[in-house]
C-alpha cells in the first residue's frame, strides 16, 4: 500500500484476542486497520468478544459496534470468514459447524498458503499449561493481569492525549520478566508440537497476547497477537508470504505533528510483496 488512504488487498488475514466488551480493547485501532483492508480469507482466531466481562465490567462503546460493521463489510465484499472461538467466547463453540450469513464457525481450521504449506489455525488455549496452575495461583495471576491491563489502558489514553506514539507497558513487562518468557516459550513449543503431531507444516494461533513467528523444529509457529496490548495481526500477502503487522507502531510512525494537528505521512503501512 503506497498511501494510508488507499486499501490493500491481502490473500488472508488472521485476527485474535480483540476482547470486544472489555475496556482495554483497542477497537478504534482495529477499525482503522479494517477500513484499509480487503482480503480473500479472514480468520477470527478466538476471544473476539469477551464473554467473561458479562459477569462484570462490560463496556460496549460505538467503536466496538463499528468493528463488527467492518468485519461484515469484508464478508459482503467477498471475504470468506471463519470464526474460531477462544476461551473468552467459548459459548460460541456450541455453534461450531454452523454457517450463518457468510460466517463459518469452527473449533479449528486448516489453512493452506499459496506456496502449499498447511497450517493448523486454532485459538491456542488448549496448549496453555499455565491454566493448570493451583487455584489460588490462577486467581492471583488473573487479578494481577487485570490490574496491569487497567494501568496499561490509562497510560495509553494519557499518551494519546499528548500526541505521543503508541507504547504498551504490559507488553514491555511481559518481554522483560523471565517467568513470563518461560510460560510463553512453553506455550509456543506445545503449540508447535501439537501441529507437528497432526502432520501440519505450521500453527497459527493467539491466546497469549504476544505475536511471534519462528521456526520450531519442522513447524512454523505464528501467533497473530492481540488488540488489547500490542495491536498486531498476521497477514498473508498475495505471494504466500506471511507477515506480522504491528498496526499501532506503523500508524504511529506514519503520523507527523504540524501546528498541533496530527497528519498522515505518505508512508506505506503494509509493505507490498517483493517483486
Amino acid at each position: 500500500m503506497n498511501d494510508i488512504s488507499r486499501s490493500v488487498h491481502l490473500r488472508s488475514v488472521f485476527i485474535s484476542d480483540v476482547h470486544l466488551g472489555a475496556r482495554a480493547c483497542q477497537a478504534e485501532k482495529l477499525v482503522d486497520f479494517l477500513r484499509h483492508l480487503s482480503c480473500d480469507r479472514l480468520y477470527l482466531v478466538g476471544d473476539i468478544v469477551d464473554g467473561w466481562k458479562m459477569k462484570g465490567g462490560w463496556s460496549w462503546p460505538s467503536s466496538h459496534h463499528e468493528v463488527l460493521h467492518q468485519l461484515l463489510r469484508l464478508v459482503r465484499h467477498g471475504a470468506v470468514l471463519t470464526y474460531i472461538p477462544g476461551n473468552h467466547d467459548d459459548r460460541v463453540r456450541d455453534f461450531c459447524g454452523i454457517h450463518i450469513a457468510g460466517v463459518r464457525v469452527a473449533r479449528d481450521a486448516v489453512h493452506e498458503t499459496l506456496d502449499g504449506r498447511r497450517f493448523l489455525v486454532t485459538h491456542g488455549d488448549e496448549f496453555d499449561s499455565s491454566a493448570a496452575r493451583p487455584g489460588w495461583q490462577a486467581v492471583a495471576g488473573d487479578l494481577g493481569y487485570k490490574a496491569l491491563l487497567g494501568l496499561n489502558t490509562a497510560i495509553l489514553r494519557f499518551r494519546e492525549r499528548l500526541g505521543l506514539p503508541y507504547w504498551s507497558l504490559s507488553s514491555q513487562l511481559k518481554s522483560k520478566l523471565r517467568s513470563v518468557r518461560r510460560i510463553v516459550e512453553a506455550f509456543e513449543e506445545a503449540a508447535a508440537e501439537g501441529a507437528r503431531r497432526r502432520g501440519f507444516d505450521g500453527v497459527i494461533c493467539g491466546h497469549i497476547h504476544q505475536s511471534a513467528m519462528r521456526q520450531i523444529g519442522t513447524v512454523l509457529y505464528a501467533n497473530d497477537g492481540d488488540w488489547v496490548e500490542s495491536c498486531t495481526v498476521l497477514v498473508e500477502h498475495g505471494d504466500g508470504r506471511l507477515e506480522i503487522v504491528d498496526w499501532a507502531a506503523r500508524a504511529s510512525s506514519s503520523m507527523i505533528q504540524q501546528g498541533g494537528r496530527a497528519k498522515r505521512a505518505a508512508k506505506p503501512l503494509l509493505e507490498p510483496a517483493p517483486a
